[in-house]
């Protein structure tokens, strides 16, 4: 069955080219530029004219003046946005709007783009965002095709204020404008084309949108607010902030300790772990998922090879499926083993975040409509842009921190409540290990049976990771009370922390404290409460993102590489909101009392990501597809092993740079999950270096089974059946026809993989195979193969309705081929029993 996913608003943010030169006492030059924008009505003529040249913009930005003062700019921005607060009607602000020093000379200039826009028949509501646009500094986007600037380069220098010139990103080409013909008409070749009517209705749209978006602290005026405080901070952080003081000023409170929190290790605490993950499968009925896939993911370099598209992370194809297929089928899994403990159908909805990058929004959307996931499924968009030619923004992630109040926005909160749902899991789609055993389900299940509002899954941090870490922190507010709950420093944040970046060492502060893999629980009421507040609480974790060079091509087909930044909020610092107060200080023990925890579970069980695309050369498999399939192999590895089934060991990632991984093991998640389950699946036999192993079936029996070569069992129906509901929506029936395969006693030989093969990509199961052993159950087929070698090139093709026995023959192999009982059609031949045994999972074989 398929998952509802909802759609939550688009949403753009704006990126920033900065450069910095030293601090000179409050003063802090910075070179920070909006993407250029206007919007016209769409009833604008073709033939309104402006005059115009194209010229390749040759700086990044011009010198910015050393006496510029952002906390005066501040304070005149913060000034405004209140006074705009204050008025009822839209004519009241742009009274206010009107009186605004750059406002006045815009539009009072009679010259270029500003008597241009005085003949366009705006709406008061587009002259409202316009003119905000002007008042916060940045009137230069408001030009076309890089060619029209307010004054020459000597007015310039002599009335542009200082913010306009701190902010240029791009300096504008000078032009003159004397264009008009001799009758004072329009002279020819100044024409606006249709394409850059529509480029321009479409970034109206987009600026009523942000504008509305981030009216909780205040719109436009409030962005660049914002920006400018995160500037001044950064870099009072840079130059004076000493690890020793261990206090540090943050919004109306002091931060007067960091430590590594105390949680559950599930790795270690086995009993609580199966507990807690048994408290999970109970609640899957109160949960619902949600996916931030706004990513644009430009390290994987992931492009269409029929078209050429750029493609988002979602749609990277990985053993065997993409990205966002394989979230689902996790989930799926986790609703397979309910219904096997239960007999009950849960279909558990599906909030996902999208972006415009890359087309996101169009192929996720065009994913769930071909696997019929709608229903289950919802979606959203945000974004934030760049110009890499006039009108034509390119459009960058800002952060899934906007997820909470999207989700209020859209109503996704209320969309899960109409499902009976009290809470919901969060993971990211590169994390291909996430949903491994019982970290998830234990997560939600601790989460859910102790009414806390939120929880992250977390793990050990290794070195070179682009990683945020997990803290428990001590705060004391101006009245007095202490204040602690588990929360996250992301890692562009280190800084004002006093946490240096680069490799650990023993001692450093980052190897005392836990990843932080955005794997989280969160209860919905409260994550609601948070999205609908009508101020900055509603984006939480807002940071200014410097660490990257921001990378674009112009509209002449150069590229650039700029000092740049970009605003972001993180979804995981929600948790910032659900501290816990106290009257006096506490000292020892105090996580289980507060409405944030924390668990803890092996790393290659919690989190191992496919973010980047390996580099020819490249010595480092960490964050690549490459190095995530090891640890997925890793985790078969442990879970076979304690199977008694002997493979070969996994050695340390630098030793598969230049050769494939030992053997391919690819299990469906249906088997288990947990592995407590999967266990009981399986015993004894050995699986020889170099052999590949894919298991697509839910109901499946191994005994004694030696492998070398390559074996895969593909079933049609691996959990059930699709049938249609009451709307007529195809649904999959758990536990209906399903699969079924029986392995006790066998040898399976062949060649398998062509491990020489130079076309090979492991990490897509993309491999030529010499030989191979297939089997392929449609419909509810069943096949048996009992004390018998099975050597060389085989395909067993089993039909629907069927059972397919291989035995000993005299001599060869028997093979028989036999319908199945019509009175065993729905629950096959035999099946699994799932059954609670204490806090344990028991199954038992049970022959129709």
């Amino acid at each position: 069955m398929l998952h509802s996913t909802s759609l939550l608003p688009h949403n753009k943010r704006f990126v920033f080219s900065v450069r910095s030169k030293p601090f000179h006492s409050h003063s802090y030059s910075h070179s920070l530029s909006f993407s250029k924008f206007l919007s016209l009505p769409s009833s604008l003529s073709t033939c309104c004219r402006v005059a115009r040249i194209s010229t390749e913009t040759l700086e990044v930005s011009p010198p910015p003046p050393d006496d510029f003062n952002f906390h005066r700019e501040i304070a005149r921005l913060a000034a405004l946005r209140d006074r705009l607060a204050a008025c009822a009607t839209l004519v009241e602000k742009l009274r206010v709007l009107n009186a605004d020093s750059r406002v006045k000379r815009f539009f009072s200039s009679g010259r270029g783009l500003a008597r241009v826009l005085a003949s366009l028949r705006l709406s008061s509501d587009q002259l409202f965002l316009l003119k905000c646009v002007v008042a916060a500094g940045q009137e230069h986007v408001l030009c076309l095709d890089g060619t029209e600037s307010l004054e020459s380069a000597a007015a310039a220098a002599a009335t542009v204020s200082a913010v306009k010139s701190a902010l240029y990103a791009i300096a504008e080409m000078i032009e003159n404008l004397n264009s008009f013909d001799g009758n004072g008409g329009v002279g020819s070749g100044m024409a606006l084309g249709d394409y850059e009517i529509i480029e321009l209705n479409k970034l109206l749209q987009t600026l009523e949108e942000i504008e509305r978006f981030y009216d909780c602290i205040g719109g436009i005026i409030g962005y660049q607010i914002t920006v400018l405080e995160l500037i001044v901070q950064k870099s009072f952080e840079r130059q004076n902030i000493k690890w020793s003081h261990q206090i540090h000023e943050v919004k109306e409170c002091q931060i007067f300790g960091i430590n590594a929190p105390n949680g559950h290790n599930l790795s270690e605490d086995t009993e609580y772990a199966s507990q807690a993950a048994l408290w999970g499968i109970e609640g899957l009925p109160d949960l619902g998922e949600i996916y931030p896939l706004g990513g644009s993911a430009d390290r994987l370099d992931l492009v269409d090879p029929n078209s050429g598209e750029c493609l988002p992370a979602a749609m990277l194809p990985y053993c065997g499926r993409t990205l966002l297929e394989g979230l689902i089928r996790d989930l799926q899994a986790r609703e397979f083993l309910y219904f096997k403990l239960y007999n009950k159908q849960c279909i558990t909805p599906v909030a996902i975040m999208t972006s415009a990058a890359k087309n996101n929004h169009s192929h996720v959307t065009s994913l769930c409509e071909r696997l019929s996931w709608f229903g289950r499924v919802v979606g959203a968009e945000e974004g934030q842009w760049l110009v890499t030619k006039p009108l034509n923004p390119l459009s960058k992630p800002g952060g899934h921190g906007v997820i909470w109040k999207l989700a209020h926005d859209k109503g996704i909160f209320k969309w899960f409540y109409s499902q009976g749902r009290k809470g919901a899991t969060l993971r990211q789609v590169s994390n291909v290990v996430a949903a491994t055993d019982l970290t998830l389900l234990a997560l939600a299940g601790i989460g859910l049976r102790h009414g806390k509002k939120l929880g992250f899954a977390s793990c050990e941090r290794i070195s070179g990771a682009t990683e945020g870490i997990n803290v428990l922190m001590e705060k004391k507010s101006l009245d007095g009370k202490w204040e602690y709950g588990v929360s996250c420093i992301e890692y562009t944040e280190f800084d004002k922390f006093g946490i240096t970046t680069g490799p650990l060492a023993p001692k450093s502060l980052q190897a005392e404290f836990p990843a932080n893999t955005n794997i989280l629980y969160v209860d919905l009421p409260s994550a609601e409460l948070i999205g609908s507040s009508k101020n900055g609480n509603s984006l939480p974790g807002m940071v200014l993102n410097t660490r990257k060079p921001i990378v674009y091509t112009d509209q002449f087909g150069k590229c650039h590489s700029v000092s740049g930044g970009r605003l972001e909020c993180t979804m995981q610092n929600i948790a910032d909101n659900y501290f816990s107060s106290y009257s006096s200080r506490c000292y020892n023990d105090v996580e289980d009392e507060l409405d944030t925890f924390i668990v803890y579970n092996k790393r290659r069980r919690v989190t191992s990501s496919a973010k980047k695309k390996r580099r020819h050369g490249d010595k480092s498999l960490h964050q690549t597809p490459d190095g995530a399939l090891l640890d997925i192999l890793r985790n078969a590895h442990d879970l076979l092993s304690q199977c008694d089934i002997r493979l070969p060991e996994i050695e340390a990632n630098e030793n598969y740079v230049d050769s494939g991984p030992p053997f391919l093991i690819l299990l469906h998640p249906a088997l288990g999950p947990l592995w407590e389950v999967t266990k009981q699946k399986f015993y004894g036999g050995s699986i020889s270096e170099g052999s590949e192993l894919q298991i697509e079936v839910a109901e499946f029996f191994w005994r004694n089974v030696q492998l070398n070569g390559s074996l895969i069992i593909i079933a049609e129906n691996v959990m059930g059946s699709m049938k249609n509901n009451e709307s007529g929506e195809s649904i999959l029936h758990y536990g209906q026809r399903c699969g079924k395969c029986k392995l006790q006693n066998v040898k399976v030989f062949n060649k398998g993989i062509d491990w020489n093969c130079g076309r090979n990509i492991y990490w897509k199961h993309d491999v030529q195979r010499s030989e191979g052993l297939q089997i392929i159950l449609h419909g509810n087929a069943e096949f048996e193969a009992t004390d018998v070698v099975l050597q060389g090139n085989h395909v067993f093709e089993v039909p629907d309705g069927h059972i397919l026995k291989i035995k000993p023959g005299n001599p060869g192999l028997a093979i028989q081929l036999d319908p199945i009982d019509q009175d065993m059609m729905e629950s096959g031949s035999w099946h699994w029993n799932y059954r609670e045994e204490g806090s344990r999972i028991q199954l038992d074989l049970v022959e129709s």
